[in-house]
């Protein structure tokens, strides 16, 4: 680390100063510390309750941080080797959006790979830029999109030198990691800007031997998801910078859309959590990445499913693996990964962080436990043995590549009609559908509903999958752009 003190949270200090003032509430918020609403108390505790507090002088203002929000700013950027950090209050969906919109105006193009997050294409609806799509190839066995290829994003950049940026999902849930070091060169030569979505990568800056973090890559922002493996209170994030970014403008448009009333429950969090990964992470994700090896261990010996890490790594489209994401394959045991996550939940009260067609995934960060990881291994040694069947007419493809007939933006905003799910084929959404988590969608407004994309619906919503994203929230209809607009 650099020059500045990381034992310091500055934000969590000031808030234990204020606990000890004898300061009379006459701002919001309107439970005066918990006095107006017992019951809130009762939940979350005084101590909890006491520091949910208003912005003030003596805690400063997360949209023009001047005093103890900035100083925990600059030791979060410090300790992500970052020129410039942002404290984010409404999740990585936030802080990927403020990103893109950072970089991107109406109508400039950003190259991506089709399977980002949703919040992604959210700022391409909002802001008006043009998604160029490098798709992703796919591991039919595996039912999981990979990293982007370098050659394939060379191409796309030949074919469309105009465009502003290139964003890249580093990791994937599903811990693929693309060459981003070689991405970030290439990008820049041509003048384009790399944006990462770091949302499962927290750790990559803390850990030992782990694959390269953005900032180090040499990325101009990456979105840091804090609460996923950094250990902060869900909802709150890290913006980061290079050197190449003005940050005041990033402060203007982060403040286009968040929250003026910043919770300081979650700035406290990210404080002391970064706090937390600078004096201690190196040791606490060796213990993660361990834990994750052992279980690999275990459960490929269990025969059926599959539990893989860096032996997939091809120097390319999986150029490097995130080993503390326990990512299984259950489809050798006939199960889809959403009908063992769901055994898992049901039968055994273990609660998985995803499960789709293919897979389910043990998100391992430095609060797990070894007793909880037997418990997770004899649970799928029992599934195995009481719920295994034999294979057949399995979907594995949890990738299906686009046609994009009109931009995001132009198509959620345009006139539309709603109709039978089965009677949309060939029509062009106007609207999202996605399992979630991961988030990832099956559909984007202004891409063509196929026949594919229609029985690929239709399989995960009997499988169970948690559909999200349409209007009819039993994904009966859809959204589609009337056909006299196109």
């Amino acid at each position: 680390m650099g020059g500045l003190d990381q034992a310091r949270a500055p934000i969590y200090e000031a808030l234990e100063e204020f606990r000890g003032e004898r300061i009379v509430p006459f701002d919001v918020p309107g439970h005066k510390r918990g006095r107006g609403n017992p019951e809130l108390v009762e939940l979350l505790g005084q101590q909890c309750v006491g520091i949910d507090v208003n912005s003030m002088k003596s805690l400063d203002n997360l949209c023009h941080p001047v005093s103890v929000i900035r100083e925990a700013e600059e030791l979060a950027a410090e300790a992500f080797g970052a020129a410039a950090a942002f404290l984010m209050v409404g999740g990585t969906t936030s802080s990927v959006q403020s990103m893109v919109l950072s970089v991107c105006k109406r109508g400039e193009k950003i190259i991506l790979p089709r399977n980002v997050h949703r919040s992604v294409i959210n700022a391409l609806v909002l802001g008006g830029a043009i998604p160029i799509y490098v798709n992703p190839e796919v591991d039919g066995r595996l039912g999981i999109a990979l990293g982007m290829k370098l050659s394939s994003l060379e191409r796309t950049m030949k074919e469309h030198p105009d465009a502003v940026a290139v964003l890249v999902n580093n990791p994937t849930y599903y811990g693929i990691c693309s060459n981003l070091g070689e991405i970030v060169k290439t990008a820049h030569a041509r003048g384009m800007k790399v944006l990462v979505d770091e949302a499962h990568g927290t750790h990559f800056t803390f850990g030992e031997g782990m694959p390269v973090s953005a900032m180090k890559a040499g990325a101009d922002m990456a979105s840091v998801s804090m609460h996923k493996s950094g250990g902060s209170l869900t909802q709150s994030s890290i913006l980061l910078a290079g050197p190449g970014i003005t940050p005041g403008y990033v402060r203007q448009i982060i403040n286009l859309t968040q929250t003026t009333s910043a919770s300081y429950l979650l700035l406290a969090s990210l404080d002391i959590s970064r706090r937390n990964l600078a004096l201690r992470g190196r040791e606490e994700f060796g213990k993660v990445t361990a834990l994750a090896e052992y279980a690999r261990g275990e459960i490929n010996g269990i025969g059926g499913y599959y539990a893989y890490t860096s032996e997939l790594i091809n120097g390319d489209s999986i150029f490097d693996f995130d080993r503390t994401k326990l990512t299984v394959n259950t489809l050798g045991i006939g199960l889809a990964g959403i009908e063992v996550y769901d055994l898992l939940r049901d039968e055994y009260d273990i609660q998985m962080e995803l499960g789709d067609i293919a897979n389910v995934l043990a998100y391992i960060s430095i609060g797990d436990r070894e007793r909880d990881m037997e418990r997770l291994i004899s649970a799928l040694v029992e599934i195995r043995r009481r719920y295994g069947r034999e294979n057949g007419g399995m979907f594995t493809q949890e990738y299906i590549e686009p046609r994009v007939a009109v931009s995001p933006q132009g198509a959620f905003y345009a006139p539309k009609e709603s109709l039978p799910l089965m009677e949309t084929r060939g029509r062009i959404c106007s609207e999202f559908v996605m399992c979630y988590p991961p988030g990832i969608p099956i559909l984007a407004p202004g891409e063509e509903i196929t026949e594919e994309i229609l029985a690929y619906i239709v399989y995960a919503r009997e499988k169970g999958c948690s559909m999200t994203g349409p209007e009819d929230p039993g994904i009966e209809r859809l959204n589609v752009l009337k056909e006299e607009w196109i």
